[in-house]
């Protein structure tokens, strides 16, 4: 098991550096990733050696945290790029159409910059900009963008609107139209061409975007994958289901409760983004023949997201479902789950001695099921539809983490600001990073978080507020978020006799 978990943390280890550093500095990836990997890499090695049985001394724990992040930020800063290599698209977002757009242009000839509009179409462009709504100063010819900087007169929501119908009716749909703040805090206008249009006419029913069979499909083997998994956690040996297939069957309820819970996440996503007229993919199920049965479940959106509202709401609405279809599986599972007594061997990740003091939220949840049973000395040997209503807590949290291109980080840019939301994400992984040296289970979700791009694509009017009540909803999303996290207070614990 711990062969799989350092080579399931190494291989993302790598996919987010590559991702997030590797067009930003000239340092081999697979050096920072070394550095990166050094403290997992010792800490395997010292349980190899030692075993299990005998802890870290607390220098090898500590010293490489600290010493290896300061070794590679002097790696990144001594092979970083020039200002001049990275800042000729710094401003201007990755919207799908020019990714695609980037894809297209053959990567062996000499990159040439593409002009958007003619010279003789420039007065049209401006014309689209009255004074009273947007006042236009400047226009800049980027690669693939043009850029429109000005003052505004009016509210955010009217201006883009206003804006926007005057593109289309000077120009149709040949650009999509993007309103943003800069670093200034100055909202500008991005035009990047929609080349998703004109493929979608020249190749109308050829793109199916929703592939019903290829999920149907990953969705068998992955019940299959968790069921596999399942029975191991229902304490079934592999002799025994080989030699008595039945047997499997006592894996349905984890793989069974997992999936569903996966699923609705998902569903949540899926439904919200169909409102808005996203379009997206359904639910793809990525299964794993080891660990947890599987990798999670994602779906894609194949079309800009068209304001902040929108990202709010199709962002939350994973979570919530998720939540939801959490708490009710979570309580059963718990309930009939065996109280054990507290040992050595009682901690977060151990599913039979699970203390459920290390969250606020497990631990309620944990009292209102298993009532007097549950002591101060006690710890819970939870039942498989519990361990996946564990798990279903754990991916709520790691989803809402307010960081880059999680739904938290999508939830908090929607209420805040692309600018605000980056400072807020650059605070929270620092600060699960500290967390990570009390409880060293979070060390993992430390090193995905630390190398999480903190910008995410942002909305093509992303500029417009949203309203007090999507705000409050953001709030309680991050108040479930700390709920459990956070391990539980001592004064509490007491008040609940555990």
């Amino acid at each position: 098991m711990t062969f799989w978990f350092l080579l399931l943390l190494g291989l993302i280890t790598y996919l987010m550096v590559q991702r997030s550093v590797a067009k930003l500095t000239k340092t081999p990836v697979w050096l920072l990733w070394l550095v990166l990997m050094t403290p997992a890499l010792l800490w395997t090695a010292w349980t190899a050696i030692y075993g299990g049985q005998q802890p870290p001394p607390r220098a090898l724990m500590i010293w490489p945290l600290i010493l290896c992040p300061v070794l590679y930020w002097f790696l990144f800063q001594w092979g970083r790029r020039s200002l001049q290599e990275t800042q000729v698209e710094a401003e201007v977002p990755k919207t799908p159409a020019l990714q695609e757009l980037q894809l297209d242009v053959d990567p062996i000839a000499e990159p040439v910059p593409v002009r958007p509009i003619e010279p003789s179409e420039e007065t049209q462009l401006r014309n689209c900009f009255p004074w009273s709504v947007y006042y236009i100063q400047n226009i800049e010819y980027r690669p693939q963008a043009v850029v429109c900087r000005g003052q505004l007169r009016t509210s955010p929501t009217n201006a883009y609107q206003r804006i926007k119908a005057n593109i289309e009716a000077q120009f149709g749909d040949r650009f999509l139209i993007i309103f943003q703040e800069g670093l200034n805090g100055k909202p500008f206008f991005v035009l990047v061409p929609n080349t998703q249009t004109s493929k979608s006419k020249s190749n109308t029913g050829s793109e199916k975007l929703t592939r019903p069979g290829l999920a149907a499909m990953l969705l068998a083997v992955t019940l299959l994958c968790t069921t596999f998994v399942g029975t191991r956690i229902a304490g079934v040996a592999t002799t025994t289901w080989q030699a008595n297939p039945t047997e499997l069957l006592k894996g349905l309820p984890y793989a069974l409760a997992l999936i569903t819970i996966l699923g609705i996440h998902e569903l949540g996503h899926y439904l919200a983004a169909r409102s808005y007229k996203i379009r997206a993919t359904l639910p793809y199920f990525i299964p794993m023949p080891f660990f947890l049965g599987t990798f999670g479940a994602f779906i894609q959106m194949r079309s800009p997201i068209p304001n902040r509202k929108a990202l709010f709401d199709v962002s939350i609405a994973g979570p919530v479902a998720g939540f939801v279809a959490t708490l009710p599986l979570l309580f059963w599972g718990l309930a009939n789950s065996a109280v054990v007594p507290m040992s050595e061997k009682t901690g977060i990740l151990n599913p039979d001695a699970l203390n459920p003091n290390y969250s606020i939220l497990l631990a309620i949840i944990s009292k209102l099921a298993l009532g007097s049973q549950l002591t101060a000395s006690s710890a819970i040997d939870l039942h498989p539809v519990a361990v996946a209503g564990f798990l279903g807590l754990i991916v709520t949290a790691l989803n809402l983490m307010p960081v880059g291109q999680l739904d938290g980080g999508h939830i908090v840019h929607a209420i805040f600001g692309q600018r605000t939301a980056v400072v807020i994400g650059q605070i929270s992984r620092l600060l699960l990073l500290l967390l990570s040296l009390v409880q060293q289970e979070f060390f993992l979700w430390a090193v995905i978080l630390l190398f999480l791009p903190l910008i995410d694509e942002p909305a093509l009017n992303d500029v417009s507020d949203l309203d007090n009540k999507r705000d409050i909803g953001g709030l309680f999303a991050m108040v479930v978020l700390i709920a459990i996290v956070l391990p539980l207070p001592q004064s509490l614990a007491r008040l609940l006799q555990i």
